[in-house]
């Protein structure tokens, strides 16, 4: 390699050095401890035993059903939660590209402006109308039906993720769509094709990055959630997240919780990665690549 290549690579190592030692400070070193901790030996009356390491809380994670429930209960509601953005964000966003000026602008916005507000804030606001005195069932009430419990449901949980999740859904669909060639949906239109199969043939396979890009964040952030099934879902109806909450601040087990959150992460990128690679493979089959 000659001298100039050398300084050429020394120069960008040099340039990507900060970048690097903050992505090892803040990710990779807490995340080491975090899968350290989970080896911990845990006591209930004298706590984490310094020194000590087993597989137990491993074990206790693969062999107890109750955990199986919660991480089942987890994973449905997420996949729900990323099909329902789905089906929600994909029109939203075609709408959206066809806008023109001012509209767009203004649309853009209010799907961008929830991303604006704390989350619990959203999710108190979803608990004021689906509680028990709460508008939906007093309007339920009004129209001579008898109340009913939408709050500390399954039901709440998956209408406060929706509402949280879906611009994370639109945005990536509706940059997919900018790159798109209006000249192919009208030669195809031209040429006797209905609106759908210029919409299955032609549109869906290319924005298909930005689906996958949406629907692996959503699902990922829907899955390590806390706020949101934290307030909507109560203690009764318990997720991961809320669950580690638990084993950290309620059981003090910390070898416990960060065993139960290696565990989501691994289980949340083997689902994503899978989920990535069958996406991918029919996008290049769908464009012939």
């Amino acid at each position: 390699m000659s001298a100039a290549k050398l300084r050429s690579s020394a120069w960008g190592y040099g340039l990507s050095s900060p970048a690097l030692l903050l992505f090892l400070a803040l990710l990779v070193v807490p995340l080491g401890l975090t899968v350290l901790l989970s080896f911990n030996a845990f006591d209930y009356s004298s706590g984490i035993q310094a020194g000590q390491y087993t597989l137990g809380h491993y074990l206790s994670l693969v062999t107890d059903t109750y955990y199986y429930e919660i991480f089942f209960r987890t994973f449905w509601i997420s996949a729900l939660v990323t099909l329902l953005c789905v089906l929600i964000g994909i029109p939203e966003a075609l709408v959206l590209s066809r806008m023109g000026a001012p509209w767009r602008s203004i649309f853009l916005i209010l799907v961008l402006t929830p991303l604006l507000i704390s989350v619990v804030v959203r999710a108190f606001g979803w608990s004021l109308l689906l509680g028990a005195d709460g508008l939906v069932n007093q309007g339920i009430t009004a129209l001579g039906g008898q109340p009913v419990k939408l709050l500390y449901t399954p039901f709440a949980v998956i209408i406060g993720l929706v509402h949280v999740m879906l611009p994370f859904m639109i945005i990536p669909v509706w940059t997919s769509l900018q790159k798109l060639d209006p000249a192919a949906e009208q030669a195809a239109l031209s040429l006797g094709a209905s609106q759908w199969t210029v919409f299955r043939r032609i549109v869906l396979p290319q924005i298909m990055p930005g689906v996958l890009s949406g629907t692996l964040i959503v699902f990922g952030l829907a899955a390590s959630s806390f706020a949101i099934p934290g307030l909507l879902g109560g203690r009764r109806l318990k997720m991961v997240a809320t669950m580690i909450y638990d084993q950290y601040l309620a059981e003090l087990n910390w070898p416990m919780g960060a065993t139960i959150a290696v565990a989501l992460l691994l289980i949340n990128l083997l689902v994503m990665l899978s989920w990535n690679r069958l996406v991918e493979r029919r996008y290049k089959r769908a464009l012939g690549v």
